[in-house]
């Protein structure tokens, strides 16, 4: 929330937090966007404050792209998180002390997946180490997941490393 008022107020459109929060649920009620709730995995608590929102149609984003670039990152993120909810599960945002993990998947089951999601791996040992490091952290059982656009499938510490369109295609769950 703070994130978008902040880009609301650079653009010259000063409205208040209580509006914004307004037009966010009719947002959320028309099925346009969907609230992906953050989670800390060492208090097992959830934030409140913190979420994130994704597009359920990544049409919005490219209708209103005007500037012919895209930022792989996020627009992945949410095509890895519509993925998720159309095989029906629970998403969250994941938290490990600093440290982010993209998604915390669970299913009817009760059972877990960490999923982080990047366009690659490739570019140097600090991206790689970036990426893996919250992975690495959590200390359960759960399968984890490093999800790329195109990079050649490499193996750490038990992590699962996919290419994304071979992942969905395929119909994987987590």
């Amino acid at each position: 929330m703070k994130s978008i008022l902040k880009e609301l107020h650079k653009s010259g459109m000063n409205i208040k937090r209580e509006t914004l929060n307004r037009y966010i649920n009719i947002l959320m009620d028309a099925k346009i966007i969907y609230e992906c709730k953050r989670f800390d995995l060492k208090s097992k608590k959830s934030i409140n404050g913190e979420q994130k929102y994704y597009l359920s149609d990544m049409g919005f984003y490219f209708a209103t792209n005007t500037d012919n670039r895209i930022n792989y990152g996020p627009a992945l993120e949410n095509v890895v998180f519509n993925y998720a909810k159309s095989k029906g599960y629970d998403i969250s945002i994941g938290r490990i002390g600093k440290l982010e993990c993209d998604f915390i998947m669970r299913d009817n089951m009760n059972n877990y997946g960490y999923v982080q999601v990047t366009m690659t791996t490739m570019l140097n040992r600090e991206t790689e180490d970036r990426e893996y490091a919250p992975l690495e952290m959590i200390k359960d059982n759960y399968p984890k997941y490093v999800l790329t656009r195109n990079d050649m499938i490499q193996k750490r510490n038990g992590i699962i490393h996919e290419n994304i369109p071979q992942f969905m295609a395929a119909g994987k769950l987590f």
